[in-house]
């Protein structure tokens, strides 16, 4: 069954992730094999509630780009250094190709081997030697087995065409021949006691009894087969190892992990039939062929927490989304076809989960209750925001009892988890929980977090605009805000970039606005910061 991942927003907080694993267990029981995943670190807050409920940490993943790895492109098409030419030949014949990748005893990639290759060796061959296998030559010549002692086979060739007397009389043989003879006895008496490498009965002769026990106790290879002794000899040459022949190396590969649009234009760009495809490792896998690109399937996504490319994973344009559901303003993300879009005004995601599974009559665990109520005590701060419903407070309630917790205690520990900034940068904070906007060719910024302790934000306002300043300037936001919740006192103080304050002093309606200027009663980004600073720039 083919996988789709869920996930929530690139700076996952409790809700997001919370949302991801609870919807991923919902679609799983509902016979979906969906897959809870993160697209970034998770914070503080997050790892505890985690933690607290025994839960693993979603996988990590990076991106939905379609890969090499996800096209069905020839896998394992590639053939050892150490095999014949003949095997080579018939490989490319049967998947119609006039190449073949080449690799070492580990699948190393060497190079490749073409039909063209293959020709120029047989028009070369000298006929005089031979470096392969015993196992080689027994395929390549149709023989039949009479006796093995040494599979490698390094010789030089001899074929008994002319008269017996005059061959014994002419031609030495040693421990390096390898004789081609048909139905002469004499010769292959000859040979037996010569202690030759390999013995080539051709014609379909039985050697004589006699004749066999003298190869044996000299330990001589033979091969019977019904060619004749010419048709062997021409055969034999392609009994030869690849690396007798020149392989090229000069290949260009591509990785199982390159994106395939990259792919794509490469290809456009090169016009090579095909390409070798490698692993990290250099591992040979198979090769892939622009046409391979053709039947591509994207890769299948629920979106949680979020409907916005800005805030989506890397590649969410290439992806086949299946469903979202979001608590937030209707983002910029659009698809080919209709898709579930459940869009609630509630303050978390993980209340519309709290209704479906409601919907579906699936009964909810313990772990996945405990860590949807971590959802909405985060984004409600405890059902305390604006934004929070009746819809949240009744999910909470039920999702509480479930998980067995005292919301309330839990959340204050919870938020309190979250608020800690022990080993963390400036930035760090500004990009915990962190979220693009953008207004039409222009783009916001805005970070968030909560504290039960803002003096450690205070006494450091002027580094923080001067960092904000900085990123802003570097990254050409528009407007980039910091807010620092403070959770007993029901407010946030505002950081914010040097040139957006005229702006901000207007959205807010204040008439001096300074870095660390408490908003009272200002807490949700969603409901009363981020369409207020919205409003200023679509005027």
């Amino acid at each position: 069954m083919e996988k789709i991942y869920v996930f929530g927003h690139r700076k996952p907080d409790t809700d997001s992730v919370g949302g991801a694993i609870s919807l991923a267990y919902l679609k799983k029981q509902l016979g979906y094999n969906t897959i809870p995943v993160i697209l970034s670190s998770i914070n503080s807050e997050t790892k505890y509630a985690l933690d607290y409920f025994n839960l693993e940490e979603p996988m990590f993943l990076n991106d939905v780009k379609l890969k090499i790895k996800d096209l069905n492109y020839s896998k394992n098409f590639f053939i050892n250094e150490n095999k014949s030419l003949l095997e080579a030949y018939n490989l490319m014949v049967s998947k119609k190709s006039s190449k073949i990748p080449v690799v070492g005893d580990s699948n190393n990639f060497i190079g490749v081997l073409g039909m063209k290759d293959i020709a120029k060796y047989l028009i070369n061959y000298t006929n005089t030697s031979l470096n392969t296998t015993y196992d080689n030559i027994l395929n390549t010549i149709e023989g039949e087995k009479k006796a093995l002692y040494d599979n490698d086979i390094v010789g030089n060739v001899i074929v008994a065409s002319y008269k017996s007397t005059t061959f014994i009389d002419n031609v030495n043989l040693d421990n390096s021949s390898i004789l081609i003879v048909g139905d002469r006895h004499s010769i292959i008496e000859y040979a037996v006691n010569s202690s030759i490498k390999l013995l080539i009965i051709s014609g379909g002769v039985d050697i004589k009894k006699e004749h066999l026990k003298i190869a044996k106790q000299n330990k001589i290879n033979i091969i019977k087969t019904k060619l004749s002794a010419i048709q062997t000899a021409r055969m034999i040459e392609l009994a030869n190892k690849i690396n007798s022949t020149e392989i090229n190396k000069n290949i260009l590969c591509v990785n199982e992990l390159d994106n395939v649009t990259d792919f794509i234009d490469m290809a456009n760009r090169t016009k090579f039939s095909y390409y070798p495809v490698v692993n990290k490792n250099n591992k040979c896998l198979g090769t892939v062929t622009l046409a391979d690109t053709f039947e591509k399937k994207k890769k299948k996504v629920i979106l949680v927490d979020h409907n916005s490319y800005t805030q989506s994973i890397e590649g969410i344009e290439e992806a086949n989304i299946l469903e979202i559901v979001d608590h937030h303003n209707i983002g910029s993300i659009g698809t080919n076809s209709p898709i579930n879009f459940r869009n609630m005004p509630v303050g978390s995601s993980n209340t519309i989960i709290y209704q479906m599974y409601k919907e579906n009559n699936i009964k909810i665990p313990k772990q996945i209750a405990g860590i949807m109520a971590a959802g909405i005590i985060s984004d409600t701060l405890i059902l305390k925001s604006p934004t929070t419903t009746e819809l949240d407070k009744k999910a909470l309630m039920e999702l509480s009892k479930l998980a067995k917790i005292n919301y309330n205690k839990y959340g204050i520990d919870l938020l309190k988890a979250g608020a800690s900034i022990k080993g963390k940068t400036k930035e760090e904070l500004l990009y915990q929980d962190f979220k693009i906007y953008p207004i039409g060719n222009k783009k916001i910024g805005i970070g968030q977090i909560s504290t039960t302790d803002p003096s450690i934000f205070l006494k450091d306002k002027e580094e923080y605009e001067t960092l904000l300043t900085s990123i802003a300037k570097n990254n050409e936001y528009a407007s980039l805000t910091f807010f620092v919740n403070d959770i007993l006192n029901d407010g946030s103080y505002i950081f914010f970039n040097t040139d957006s304050k005229d702006v901000l002093s207007n959205a807010f309606n204040l008439k001096k606005l300074e870095q660390g200027t408490f908003l009272k009663k200002i807490v949700s980004r969603k409901l009363q910061i981020v369409p207020v600073i919205m409003e200023q720039y679509e005027k």
